[in-house]
């Protein structure tokens, strides 16, 4: 397995994903995404994965305009503005190979790992 959690600091899940891993001894990567973010290539694997920037969005996130420019603007757009400002994604994001969680998934983090 290569796992990739992407993820901030301070985001209560992201907290617990990291802690699920660790107690299981998976090695994995975590990337602050107030320090570096998602390149373009894993955000469209991911999006790819988890069925499309609906499932992405935090309709929660603190920054509200970017959030309703992001819901408003044309399709071919929206993947620009994203990667732009990534407060806006639900977090963690948890990648493995292809395959990609978003929010605290340990029901399908151990599918992978009985895989893998």
């Amino acid at each position: 397995m290569n796992i990739q959690i992407f993820g901030t600091g301070k985001c209560f899940d992201t907290k617990k994903a990291i802690r699920y891993f660790k107690e299981r001894n998976i090695k994995y990567q975590f990337i602050d995404m107030k320090v570096k973010g998602m390149s373009k290539g894993e955000y469209n694997s991911v999006k790819q994965s988890v069925g499309g920037l609906d499932a992405m969005l935090d309709k929660k996130c603190k920054d509200k305009d970017a959030l309703a420019l992001i819901k408003y603007i044309a399709d071919e757009e929206k993947d620009e503005k994203v990667l732009e400002n990534q407060k806006v994604l639900k977090t963690p994001i948890v990648r493995n190979g292809k395959l990609a969680t978003i929010g605290y998934c340990p029901d399908i983090w151990k599918n992978w790992n009985e895989k893998g």
